[in-house]
């Protein structure tokens, strides 16, 4: 079998140290770190002394400036209209709420209004029902007084004979009278 190592690599000392660190640092022998190296810079075409690495940095922006296209489309085809219905909607809303505040605290105060109306009716119906009830009554103790007055009216003018004298009928009457002129 044929050695595939043939080629052999020579740099100073202090590149080794630093070669060391970085083998050991990974984990790995100082042949993979190469080899690894040999595969990264190959493949990613980047040049070693680009430190800055400005490769990545175009492609890092290009990224960067797709994204806020993208981001600049959706807000043009999403956000902004979005953004424009819903202050419509609100804007809307606020009106039905207005309009609906309006009319139900006037409701309310129809409402309101038309309670103590009643109120006030049925106050003035239970005033004129307790002086009907007082009148009534009035009416039954007249009628009761009347009618004590008229039996004694009666009962005085049955004891009266055919004797009795006319002054006495006359008193009567006018006792009677005055009877009833106070009830």
């Amino acid at each position: 079998m044929e050695d595939i190592n043939v080629r052999s690599v020579r740099y100073p000392i202090t590149v080794d140290q630093k070669f060391e660190k970085i083998a050991l640092k990974l984990g790995r022998t100082k042949r993979q770190v190469f080899i690894q190296m040999v595969d990264y810079f190959y493949k990613s075409k980047k040049d070693p002394l680009d430190l800055n690495d400005e490769l990545l940095k175009n492609a890092l922006m290009k990224n960067h400036k797709d994204y806020i296209g993208f981001i600049r489309k959706q807000e043009d085809m999403l956000l902004i209209p979005i953004k424009t219905e819903t202050d419509r909607m609100i804007a809307s809303q606020s009106q039905l709420i207005d309009r609906f505040n309006t009319q139900v605290l006037k409701a309310n105060v129809d409402l309101l209004n038309n309670q103590n109306a009643q109120v006030r009716k049925f106050t003035e119906m239970d005033t004129l029902m307790e002086t009907i009830r007082k009148n009534q009554k009035g009416k039954e103790q007249l009628k009761a007084q009347f009618l004590f007055i008229m039996d004694s009216y009666i009962k005085s003018r049955d004891a009266f004979g055919m004797m009795t004298p006319g002054r006495e009928k006359e008193e009567l009457i006018s006792v009677t009278k005055s009877q009833i002129s106070l009830l």
